[in-house]
């Protein structure tokens, strides 16, 4: 089996009856979903999630998957999600999808965050091969990518294929970042968060629970 898939699936049956799920964005995720409708239909399970992305919120409706807003259930029971690199000390680099923001708002409001990679992810140092992710007002565009430039990243804009600028679900642009290797998330976490204008990073330190990792054999490891 498809290691994503693997592991999407062993996330999914870990849901259990009644309760609130917040949604991640990927294609992993897209397999816990996947798992989430075949059980809502055989096992009528009872479960209300919340997306991360209009992306996961249209995969969820096409499911039939009840959907509700943070603010109907503003601390869900687990939140399941993909990450683009896992870390020393669970730290994360997330948002290749976008969606960063929000999953991260999920991820704090939610009791656990449930992190579904497959073993390709795991990484003894983050930042040294995936770019960093900062979502920034469009109006505050100069001055973050002058201040990243100092912190000592190299940011480029998100374009699409056609070369227009990438818009996010907020309607905010984004930076990802070349690091060549990140020694201290946590430091870099703030340090980015706290230049004017910059909505919210990709680094993800201390909000991870367990961490699902989908092998090549179809397995699963767990690692809490």
């Amino acid at each position: 089996m498809d290691p994503k898939r693997a592991v999407g699936r062993f996330a999914a049956d870990l849901v259990e009856d009644g309760q609130a799920v917040g949604l991640g964005t990927g294609s992993t995720v897209f397999f816990a979903l996947e798992r989430l409708a075949e059980r809502i239909d055989q096992e009528n399970l009872r479960v209300t999630c919340v997306p991360t992305s209009k992306d996961t919120e249209q995969k969820a409706r096409r499911q039939s998957i009840p959907l509700a807003s943070l603010q109907a259930e503003p601390e869900p029971a687990i939140c399941i999600d993909g990450a683009d690199e896992v870390g020393p000390g669970k730290a994360l680099i997330k948002g290749g999808g976008g969606a960063l923001t929000r999953e991260k708002i999920v991820a704090a409001s939610s009791q656990e965050l449930i992190v579904i990679v497959s073993e390709n992810k795991m990484v003894d140092m983050l930042g040294k091969s995936f770019l960093l992710p900062v979502e920034c007002l469009p109006f505050a565009e100069p001055l973050v990518q002058a201040r990243l430039q100092e912190l000592g990243l190299t940011p480029f804009l998100r374009t699409k294929e056609s070369g227009e600028v990438s818009v996010t679900d907020n309607g905010m642009y984004i930076f990802d970042c070349r690091c060549n290797g990140i020694e201290d998330p946590e430091q870099l976490e703030r340090q980015i968060n706290m230049i004017p204008g910059v909505v919210e990073n990709g680094l993800f330190v201390g909000l991870a629970g367990r961490i699902l990792i989908g092998k090549a054999d179809g397995s699963v490891e767990v690692r809490d």
